[in-house]
């Protein structure tokens, strides 16, 4: 599904194994190949971000950047 400002939607189902798919003109959009690596983050309110390997650099410096240790 087509939003704007480069936003999309897409429904998919899960497998037996909890696995799905990311549809084709996800990975496509996000360059994520075969064999990459992605980051899938959960919170128990706003549900999952799932992000290409390009991104989690960044990502892991904020939440890191967030917490006092």
């Amino acid at each position: 599904m087509n939003g704007e400002n480069g936003k999309y939607a897409w429904t998919v189902k899960i497998g037996e194994k909890g696995q799905f798919v990311i549809p084709k003109e996800g990975r496509e959009m996000l360059g994520i190949k075969p064999g990459d690596t992605i980051l899938v983050l959960g919170d128990v309110e706003r549900g999952l971000a799932i992000l290409p390997k390009d991104k989690m650099d960044k990502v892991i410096a904020q939440i890191f950047g967030e917490v006092n240790m």
